[in-house]
């Protein structure tokens, strides 16, 4: 994909291959098409530099000059602030907030799930049927509109895309009680934004 001169950056992004937080990043930097130098990190051997760089030597980690950012959705708004076309927030402070707190409730009531489904844990069998349940109470809210929040593609969807993309290699089958979101997740899969941002490893996960 060709990237507008204004939107080629010197921004350095440490990211690992299945890590979903880190593939929400790629996702908003496709949309942005703001290019980044991606430095893959394996999770038994992470580069001296990012041991440097950030106390938790987690992924993602996004350096842009003298700033550097590790958390995701901190990262997400910093990117849309910084490349404000096409915007991916709410103009106004109340549609800001709604999304800040929706934005919230997607990494703490079923990004914490999936993380038990990634890491094999022993609540993994009991993650798997909450997480089931938890979307499939949610699906009457795709009924009449194209994303997550409304009309327009926003930075929550830009967050539950990578969840999504993953139940089916976890074993989480959302059934026909699930067809609403299901055709969500067609949306956003055939965004070229996403198809852009997934690693060989995503790729091989459907």
């Amino acid at each position: 994909m060709a990237v507008p001169a204004n939107k080629r950056s010197t921004m350095t992004l440490y990211s690992a291959a299945l890590c979903p937080h880190s593939h929400k990043v790629r996702i908003v930097l496709a949309e942005k098409g703001v290019t980044a130098d991606i430095i893959n990190v394996a999770s038994d051997k992470k580069p001296e530099e990012l041991l440097a760089i950030n106390p938790y030597s987690s992924t993602p980690t996004l350096v842009d000059r003298d700033l550097i950012l590790y958390e995701s959705n901190i990262i997400l708004e910093y990117l849309d602030e910084r490349f404000p076309h096409p915007p991916l927030m709410p103009v106004y402070p109340v549609g800001r907030a709604k999304l800040r707190l929706m934005m919230h409730r997607v990494e703490r009531d079923w990004y914490s799930l999936l993380q038990h489904l990634m890491d094999n844990t022993a609540e993994a069998a009991s993650a798997r049927k909450q997480l089931q349940e938890s979307l499939i109470s949610v699906s009457p809210l795709f009924e009449g509109q194209n994303y997550f929040l409304g009309d327009d593609f926003t930075l929550v969807d830009c967050c539950l895309a990578p969840l999504l993309w993953r139940l089916p290699s976890l074993g989480v089958d959302l059934g026909a009680k699930g067809k609403t979101i299901q055709t969500y997740e067609q949306r956003l899969f055939a965004r070229p934004a996403f198809k852009a941002s997934l690693t060989e490893a995503e790729e091989e996960l459907r």
